[in-house]
């Protein structure tokens, strides 16, 4: 006999850890059992980081949209022959480190596609270069599949490519790439990124050598809830074997200029009831995650809000600009001022804190 609602959750407040088949469960509640979900996170964020909601004063980079990958829900990236790519030279990346630099942000985020001529040198320069000019910054970037490529690129392997980045400078990892981590939701989605076992292994390798690093999933394109519950499980597993994710961000699927929504591959994003979910179910099922981010870029800030009530208690970062966002059809995903956060806050009753990367208090 299948628990009760109201007995999953409370058995799941003192303690019960969520099994995969329970958090499909959850994410497919359809009705006000949302909001009994939602406020069985909020009491677990309450009790694990208090009632003070986090944000990170950050600045993206965007150095190039010449991208191999050319991913199906991506809008972002281009060939090398598009008439809208770009590419920036070393001269123009410092001049935006500077720039950054001067907004006094904390960490800088060097955002990229994979350019299909980038070599190992190519990151270690790009990041020795916002070291030099934005000393002091955490320079977040590198994801699993930009190690990947980095590597095979330069006939070495994954953990020597890391050792080198964090040798330029590399402060945390960007979690991403990830997206759904089950091969064949990736075979659709994102079929010239590294595998799932590839994304698990580079990530457990830059952990063990001392880097944080972000979790994310990117959820609403072609997955099933069983597959946001392995991916969550996968997330899990380890963090149990290895403590270095920083936190999870949760990234709802931004479908308009995206080729998989426009081939009919994928619907026009995540509902509101699964944002909801999956931020809540994130929390509950996460029980070795003291943090979830909702990212305001992706939702908007009255559905983050929400998002902060359900389980959330990060709003990530300023950003000052999100190329990426913008470019698959987000509005206003370009800069959060920290006055508006504090109003998001106060209106909940909380107080907002600026955070480093790793979630040091400023």
């Amino acid at each position: 006999m299948p628990y009760s609602l109201h007995t999953l959750l409370d058995d799941t407040l003192a303690g019960h850890r969520l099994t995969e088949e329970e958090a499909v469960r959850l994410l497919a509640t359809r009705d006000r059992g949302v909001w009994e979900i939602a406020a069985a996170a909020d009491e677990l964020r309450e009790r694990k980081v208090g009632n003070v909601v986090t944000y990170v004063r950050n600045q993206n980079i965007h150095v190039t949209n010449i991208c191999k990958n050319l991913c199906g829900f991506c809008g972002f990236g281009r060939r090398a022959d598009d008439p809208e790519a770009f590419y920036d030279d070393t001269d123009a990346i410092r001049e935006k480190a500077r720039a950054a630099a001067a907004r006094n942000v904390t960490e800088i985020c060097l955002l990229s596609g994979v350019h299909p001529d980038y070599t190992l040198d190519s990151y270690v320069d790009l990041i020795s270069c916002v070291r030099e000019e934005a000393p002091g910054t955490d320079i977040h970037t590198a994801s699993p599949d930009e190690i990947a490529w980095a590597a095979k690129q330069s006939g070495v392997s994954t953990k020597e490519a890391i050792e080198r980045l964090i040798d330029a400078g590399l402060g945390t990892l960007q979690g991403t790439a990830a997206e759904i981590l089950v091969d064949d939701v990736r075979r659709v989605i994102c079929p010239a990124k590294c595998d799932t076992a590839t994304w698990v292994r580079i990530i457990k390798e830059a952990h063990r050598l001392g880097l944080r690093s972000t979790a994310t999933i990117m959820y609403g394109s072609s997955e099933s809830a069983g597959d946001r519950a392995r991916h969550l499980a996968i997330l899990r597993e380890i963090q149990d074997e290895t403590g270095g994710f920083t936190e999870l961000v949760p990234l709802s699927f931004l479908h308009e200029n995206t080729a998989i929504y426009q081939k009919g591959l994928a619907p026009a994003g995540a509902t509101g009831r699964e944002d909801l979910l999956l931020f809540a179910v994130a929390r509950l099922f996460l029980d070795n995650f003291d943090h979830i981010q909702i990212s305001w870029g992706k939702v908007g800030t009255k559905m983050a809000e929400l998002g902060l009530l359900s389980g959330g208690d990060d709003l990530g970062g300023t950003m000052f600009c999100d190329d990426v966002s913008t470019d698959a059809g987000g509005e206003g995903a370009d800069y959060l001022d920290p006055a508006e956060m504090q109003r998001i806050a106060e209106d909940l009753g909380r107080t907002l804190r600026q955070r480093t990367t790793t979630y040091e208090l400023v």
